[in-house]
């Protein structure tokens, strides 16, 4: 069983930058481990620290103002390059919940919604008045409804719908995995095989 999502109303930590690949997300030298644990802390290594290992001032993981935060702001083609699983490991250890784009690459989309993360596209305008709203300022919320399929920025008024897959959707609300979807059908899967026997 994962985290169970249904809403979601937090700050957003924004990363202002388009075409984020998934080496910039988790650098490939920390691919070492087999397990999800640990990677949260090396998430965008290379922008966040210099090379020697300092945290540098300017982005915004580094900034106070944006601690908490549990959703991820970010440009357009989030997660592109490799399909290394990784990548949404680091996001979800870090303590996201949700990655706000206006596209995804497909794999990761798969990858982040099979580990309980939760990728919003959303349209370009909404991203803009988003990344906007952050700069005025960084405790600005977000709310995202997975039930009602829907991202809103309440100090604007301004709402969205959002696509998500009917089974990864019933899968994050109720903290299922494929296995635990399977077995919370198990009375159904024996029912049927009941009546196919008759």
């Amino acid at each position: 069983m994962k985290e169970k999502f249904t809403t979601l109303t937090s700050t957003m930590m924004p990363i202002e930058v388009e075409n984020v690949d998934t080496d910039q997300i988790i650098p490939a030298r920390f691919l070492k481990a087999t397990t999800r644990d640990g990677f949260g802390k090396n998430l965008f290594y290379d922008w966040r620290y210099t090379q020697h290992g300092s945290p540098i001032p300017s982005f915004a993981m580094n900034n106070s103002c944006f601690s908490g935060a549990k959703v991820l702001l970010s440009g357009k083609n989030f997660g592109c390059g490799s399909s290394r699983e990784h990548a949404a490991w680091a996001i979800f250890g870090a303590g996201y919940r949700a990655v706000i784009s206006s596209f995804f690459a497909d794999i990761f989309k798969n990858n982040a919604i099979n580990n309980g993360l939760l990728p919003v596209q959303v349209s370009p305008e909404f991203l803009s008045k988003a990344f906007s709203e952050v700069k005025k300022d960084p405790k600005t919320p977000i709310v995202i409804s997975l039930e009602e399929q829907t991202v809103s920025l309440p100090s604007v008024r301004l709402a969205e719908h959002f696509e998500i897959n009917p089974y990864k959707k019933e899968c994050m609300i109720n903290g299922y995995d494929d296995i635990d979807y399977l077995i919370a059908m198990r009375g159904e899967i024996q029912q049927y095989e009941n009546d196919r026997m008759k």
